[in-house]
């Protein structure tokens, strides 16, 4: 018997029952405590972000496991001491325009309580202190754009499929439909007796605390690489060897791999002294925000609490072997240690470390695999990463920063900074996979990535001689034919899918 959830378009607080819903935006409130009213300044003061202070909390992230002393009642300094004026950036104020009249509310105490919140949650909560609805609640979509959802679900595993119709079609909420989706499907809802709701809750805050004003690090990415992700794990040499456990940790770090992404890189965090850059030593510093924030989820939800406390922190540490594995720095480290396995031919899928580390391979693949996709996909996210490139170039050329390479608009296009990508980053990564994985979507995503390759070169091509003015007779057809090549015979690829 097939159970259908139908929920109506409600705010959350009037989904869920004051005494479940104990947490709305990043504020956690006593079960003593009025939904709609003032909450308690004391509980306030004692949250940043995804990370609980309040000893009494039993379903947040202690601040101790991160080894950090609380400086002040209020929380962490934002940044040290030494710190230049103008490297005082707030993230919160990245993509977005100050409002007029908030001068006087920015030295109140109610703006220090905001800067305790994680950098996207904020919004939310500030509007809950002044009493006013969200402007943009989780609406539940009708029955014909559910309907339409679901039959795109039915081709989840199949590489063409479009992420970009699929969050319009679920109204934004792509991340929490897919990955709930992909749970039921695997069985791994009943399999580990997660509760519904707390599932529910912990999908809507992860979806909740990626920004919608990133460009590209944003919910419709993460859904992107749980979707790519899945395409791998469906792979016959992971298919028939992968565990339970192995699946849904697969699914959760895709899901979480970029939790509350700022939408900046790492060296921009450790030249502006960011308080994340000194909390993580300036060492994965996004990717430890993303696990320990996760984390911070799992545990405020209570997701994995009905599991033995052992069983729960492997789980914990082993979600953060794989998010920390997306770290684009240790690239080289990791396709080092694959092609060393590849070549001595020792890996073994019934060895528990070995089936982790081709995880974290998945996932990497999974993470910069936008390329790889159909020209009509890969072209939209290389113009959103680009897009995120330049803006935090924006930001530094602003602050008199010293410009980030490939986030300089003037110096750089959308086209020669893919090709780059593609040739000295993708292309090694996944030659590896396909000589791990030798199926039809490992030698679609190949053909691809040549013909997208092909595709960007043919556009450099034709907006060179667009600039230089009118060019020899014999130059734009074949511009011409590359770019129309590029643009259509990507069509003619056979779609890999789960049952390649």
């Amino acid at each position: 018997m097939e159970v259908c959830y139908q929920l109506p378009v409600l705010p959350l607080d009037r989904l869920v029952p004051k005494h479940v819903l104990s947490r709305r935006g990043a504020i956690s409130f006593s079960s003593s405590s009025s939904l709609f009213g003032a909450p308690d300044p004391r509980q306030l003061s004692q949250r940043r972000g995804a990370i609980s202070y309040d000893s009494s909390d039993q379903t947040a992230l202690y601040i101790r496991m991160l080894d950090v002393r609380v400086r002040s009642q209020v929380g962490f300094e934002p940044e040290r001491r030494s710190s230049h004026p103008y490297l005082c950036i707030d993230f919160r104020t990245l993509h977005t325009r100050p409002s007029s009249g908030s001068t006087s509310a920015d030295s109140s105490p109610e703006r220090r309580v905001h800067r305790l919140l994680s950098f996207q949650r904020y919004l939310h909560s500030s509007r809950l202190l002044r009493g006013i609805p969200q402007q943009i609640p989780l609406h539940i979509l009708d029955e014909d754009y559910t309907g339409q959802a679901r039959c795109m679900l039915e081709k989840v595993g199949t590489w063409n499929f479009d992420i970009f119709l699929f969050d319009r079609l679920t109204n934004g909420n792509s991340l929490i439909t897919l990955t709930l989706h992909l749970l039921n499907q695997y069985g791994l809802v009943e399999l580990f007796q997660l509760d519904m709701l707390k599932l529910w809750r912990f999908l809507v805050m992860v979806q909740e605390d990626y920004h919608s004003d990133n460009p590209y690090h944003n919910a419709v990415h993460a859904a992107d690489v749980t979707q790519a992700m899945y395409c791998f794990m469906q792979e016959p040499i992971l298919a028939k060897s992968l565990t339970s456990c192995d699946i849904l940790l697969g699914l959760l770090a895709a899901a979480t791999h970029d939790l509350d992404h700022p939408g900046v890189n790492q060296p921009f965090l450790i030249k502006t002294d960011h308080y994340l850059a000194t909390l993580y030593r300036n060492n994965s510093v996004l990717e430890n925000h993303h696990w320990k924030s996760a984390v911070g989820l799992l545990r405020e939800t209570g997701l994995f609490s009905h599991l033995p406390a052992e069983d729960s922190l492997n789980m914990e540490r082993e979600l953060g072997s794989l998010i920390l594995a997306t770290d684009i720095s240790r690239q080289n480290d990791y396709l080092c240690r694959f092609r060393r396995h590849l070549d001595q031919d020792n890996l073994c899928v019934s060895n528990a470390s070995h089936r982790h580390f081709l995880l974290q391979m998945a996932l990497k693949c999974a993470d910069i695999c936008n390329p790889c996709r159909p020209w009509e996909l890969s072209k939209q996210w290389s113009e959103k990463v680009t897009d995120e490139f330049f803006q935090q170039g924006d930001i530094e050329k602003k602050h008199k920063l010293e410009v980030s390479p490939v986030c300089d608009r003037e110096m750089n296009t959308v086209g020669n900074i893919q090709i780059g990508f593609m040739t000295y980053v993708v292309e090694p990564l996944f030659a590896e996979w396909t000589r791990f994985s030798d199926t039809r979507l490992s030698h679609t995503m190949m053909g691809h990535m040549r013909l997208n390759k092909a595709s960007w070169g043919a556009l450099l091509r034709e907006q060179s001689s667009v600039a230089a003015g009118p060019s020899s007779p014999g130059t734009d057809p074949e511009d011409g034919d590359g770019a129309a090549t590029g643009g259509s015979s990507s069509k003619e690829i056979p779609q890999g899918s789960r049952e390649s």
